[in-house]
């Protein structure tokens, strides 16, 4: 009967120290995979540079457990209407204030959810050769007002000068549009639009020949490491601050002084705001990360090198993670502690 009795004992006792086990490790489990079961569809704008921040936000959810599906191309203000909606997740890419239109236009923050920002102190603005600007002594856009001034810039003999400008939709050919009217620029510039990346490129090459060339770009971007401000050409000024919309009354002005027409922006990750509030360790992921300025010009670089398949964009990300992993782990912390 002794031995009967330990034996049963024994059993259960390990039975009971085997769902203990069981149970402590599902919810060990549960707190490392705050994710899992959960979709997450991403959205993105049609720059292909963009790729990065967002596989790179990928990456984390992944490792919270998040089902994340392939991303999902789509403009700005389609996207964050989609967001709103519930038919995408997250965009790691607005940008503040760029793009508030968009967002209030969507239900701003009752629909979308927005704290922390990713990437700070983004600029964007007009540029020329620093050769052409130190010849005529060009610093202002509305100088451009002068024909012969304007001529220069002339790509396809119109006698007007040809602005290398911003895709539809991105939010920044509003702008260039104001500016024209704002700056009296509609009978001597043109505002070239399209594939910004085909236009970009031959505006490079024009200025390899040793062409004049005028454009519009952003920072951070490859465009900043090839033709480089100060040294091949020359941010212009604008001669006072003209912004459409909501910000129509806005100061571009720099803390420096200088005036681009454009306001520094933060690129920031925005979300539908449902799936924030039920799920709380991707809220506070989406609040905490950061990427320098400097590390995603460097990796869009590398795409205009060549690397830029989707092998490639996920080896940088991965590159990026080793080179980071303290930082990316303590995203990953703070998300699960979010969670509890």
């Amino acid at each position: 009967m002794t031995i009967a009795f330990t034996t049963k004992t024994a059993r259960r006792l390990a039975a009971t120290l085997a769902l203990s086990s069981t149970l402590v490790t599902g919810t060990a489990l549960a707190e490392d995979m705050p994710g899992k079961g959960v979709s997450v569809t991403p959205l993105k704008s049609s720059i292909a540079e963009e790729t990065f921040q967002t596989e790179l936000v990928n990456k984390a959810l992944e490792e919270l457990g998040y089902d994340v599906q392939p991303i999902q191309e789509i403009e700005y203000a389609t996207a964050i209407v989609a967001l709103a909606n519930g038919d995408g997740t997250f965009m790691a890419d607005y940008w503040d204030p760029l793009h508030v239109d968009f967002y209030k236009n969507a239900g701003g923050a009752d629909k979308l959810y927005m704290e922390g920002v990713y990437s700070p102190g983004a600029l964007q603005g007009y540029l020329i050769d620093k050769k052409t600007a130190d010849k005529y002594g060009i610093k202002s856009i509305d100088q451009l007002k002068d024909p012969k001034i304007a001529a220069l810039f002339d790509v396809n003999d119109d006698g007007k000068a040809d602005l290398s400008g911003c895709n539809p939709g991105w939010g920044c050919e509003k702008v260039i549009e104001h500016h024209l009217d704002a700056y009296g620029l509609r009978d001597t510039v043109t505002h070239n639009q399209g594939s910004y990346s085909a236009i970009i490129a031959d505006t490079i090459t024009r200025y390899e020949q040793g062409e004049p060339i005028l454009y519009y770009t952003w920072t951070p971007y490859w465009v900043s490491g090839v033709l480089v401000p100060g040294k091949d050409v020359t941010w212009l000024q604008v001669p006072f601050s003209a912004l459409p919309g909501e910000r129509e009354n806005v100061d571009t002005s720099l803390p420096d002084g200088s005036n681009y027409g454009f306001q520094a922006n933060n690129q920031r990750i925005i979300a539908n705001k449902t799936f924030a509030e039920a799920n709380p360790a991707a809220a506070k992921l989406f609040a905490i990360m950061e990427l320098s300025a400097n590390d995603i010009s460097a990796q869009n670089l590398r795409m205009r090198d060549g690397e830029a398949s989707e092998a490639d964009i996920s080896r940088h990300v991965d590159a990026w993670i080793k080179t980071n992993q303290d930082t990316f782990d303590g995203w990953l912390a703070e998300a699960r502690e979010a969670a509890k």
